[in-house]
């Protein structure tokens, strides 16, 4: 019985699965660099798959990524998407789902992997993506899935800042989700992300989603929820597609996956941070509809459970900052005069 689900699954990841990677590089990074990580990515996932059109370069905008991903395309055989100016992971994501999935043949597909070109997103671990992805369907006989890709660790591949505020950003996603199941009279169903903690990795960057899942996230219409172009496609881009998931009804299930010790090169961390984790708190926030005081009492909430609180004083600056920004956006702001330090420290331990 063991062998009949294992080869299924083979079969669907060789067959039936298509995969999506997102293509930019900025002009600091040397070229023969960019070109080599994002070849090694093209090329473990075409041996994960029967044909290398099943695997969409998808080139954010003009400039080096677009370069090398129309030589990988050459190379490789892979399809290339090109966009006509750089918006942000997400925009570069639904561009290569909306090709793959109403492209010829895409009718025999039952799963879309979205994985980062940088080199961390290992390919030869997405059969476990489809092995959990059919446990649930099992389980539940639900067709409607998404696999995050759980990091053993954020603060090692991102570093210790980035990965703080990425927990922060996740346990305020999760509490949103929470409010909105709680408001549409819907239960949160986690049962298959908690075996390893309470907090679902929900900003990995390594996702599976079951067919009818990724058309119900990227076949719509944006929800930008009232914030820029930059907070939608380029910031929150993970928690758009954890929310529009769960949304369309799709069930979440987690499998672990390796990363590096560092990540080789990342996009998100040349933006500026705090209003990276801003639009990534902010949109959920908006997209479901959640009471500014609401938000502002989470933040309060899961500040001092932050190691980033013992960074004395930069750490605790850049916490205070982000939540002022967070609070201003959502009308929220306090008088200067009565910033609240205390609140990123417990009173005792």
């Amino acid at each position: 019985m063991l062998k009949d689900e294992w080869t299924r699954a083979a079969d669907d990841l060789f067959r039936r699965t298509v995969i999506v990677i997102p293509v930019y590089l900025t002009e600091s990074i040397p070229f023969a660099q960019g070109r080599d990580l994002v070849e090694r990515t093209v090329a473990s996932c075409v041996r994960e798959v029967e044909r290398p059109a099943s695997v969409c370069l998808s080139a954010d905008g003009p400039g080096p990524g677009e370069a090398v991903a129309e030589d990988l395309s050459r190379v490789y055989g892979v399809r290339l998407v090109r966009s006509d100016r750089n918006r942000g992971k997400l925009a570069g994501v639904r561009a290569g789902v909306s090709h793959m999935l109403e492209a010829g043949g895409s009718r025999e597909c039952r799963y879309v992997a979205a994985l980062d070109m940088d080199g961390d997103h290992f390919a030869n671990e997405l059969l476990n993506f489809l092995r959990a992805a059919a446990q649930v369907r099992a389980v539940t006989g639900r067709d409607r899935t998404l696999v995050l890709g759980r990091r053993v660790s954020r603060h090692r591949p991102m570093g210790f800042v980035r990965g703080e505020l990425e927990e922060l950003a996740d346990r305020i996603l999760l509490d949103a989700l929470q409010y909105d199941a709680a408001v549409c009279g819907k239960p949160l169903a986690l049962q298959f992300t908690t075996s390893h903690g309470a907090l679902p990795d929900l900003h990995s960057g390594y996702k599976v989603f079951t067919r009818r899942t990724a058309a119900d996230v990227f076949l719509q219409p944006p929800r930008p929820a009232g914030l820029s172009e930059e907070a939608y496609y380029r910031h929150a881009v993970e928690a758009v597609m954890c929310v529009e998931a769960i949304k369309s009804g799709a069930m979440l299930a987690e499998v672990g996956r390796s990363t590096f010790d560092e990540q080789p090169v990342s996009a998100f961390g040349s933006l500026e941070r705090v209003a990276l984790f801003r639009d990534k708190i902010l949109w959920p926030c908006r997209r479901l509809e959640v009471p500014p005081p609401f938000v502002a009492q989470w933040i309060d909430n899961h500040l001092p459970r932050l190691l980033l609180g013992t960074v004395v004083p930069d750490g605790v600056n850049e916490m205070l900052e982000l939540r002022r920004r967070v609070l201003e956006a959502l009308g929220q702001a306090e008088e200067p005069t009565r910033r609240p330090k205390g609140i990123v420290r417990a009173p005792f331990l």
